[in-house]
């Protein structure tokens, strides 16, 4: 087995390095072709350039006087990169005189938003666990804060703070006592 694999090693090892070499000699054969195909191209475009140059204006005059002239030290005219201006604005459009514009109406005022009154009550933070119906037909709907059971029927206070106001076959409607905040729950607990 471990023969086997030994084999399995040596032989993809040759197969990577056989493939590196005529990877190389593949690069290396078309790097010559490209050199020779771009030097025979430079004749080719000082030839162009030459025609060119003979065949249009004649060469601008160089003034070598000015090359051989010491460099001068920038004067209060020259260029400063330290100075800062702003940019002069661009004038304005010109408007040809035509039919006559609309007044322009000025924008109305931005009123803050009207509180509608008191913000309302949170949710309700009850689930309903489950109901009970009585033999003489009285529905007692259980309900569940997180800390255990409460029970209450129709018209019934429960935990201090809310109103039984209608148990239907799936879910119970409470409020608050003082009538806010009116929330059905379903037996899913939602």
């Amino acid at each position: 087995m471990a023969d086997n694999r030994r084999t399995q090693l040596l032989a993809a090892t040759v197969v990577v390095v056989l493939v590196a070499v005529i990877v190389t000699r593949t690069t290396e054969d078309q790097a010559p072709a490209a050199r020779s195909a771009s030097a025979a191209r430079r004749p080719a475009v000082a030839e162009r350039a030459a025609k060119d140059a003979a065949g249009s204006a004649p060469p601008a005059d160089v003034n070598l006087e000015a090359l051989k002239r010491p460099r001068g030290v920038l004067g209060g005219q020259g260029r400063n990169p330290f100075r800062f201006r702003a940019r002069p604005l661009p004038p304005p459009p010109v408007v040809a005189p035509s039919a006559p514009r609309p007044a322009e109406q000025s924008p109305s005022p931005v009123l803050p938003p009207v509180p509608t009154g008191p913000p309302p009550p949170p949710p309700i933070q009850l689930k309903l666990i489950g109901m009970l119906e009585k033999a003489d037909g009285t529905k007692i709907a259980v309900l569940s804060d997180g800390r255990g059971p409460l029970y209450g029927v129709e018209g019934q206070e429960v935990a201090g703070r809310y109103k039984i106001l209608r148990i239907g076959a799936e879910s119970v409607e409470l409020a608050y006592i003082d009538g806010r905040g009116r929330q059905t729950i379903r037996l899913s607990g939602q």
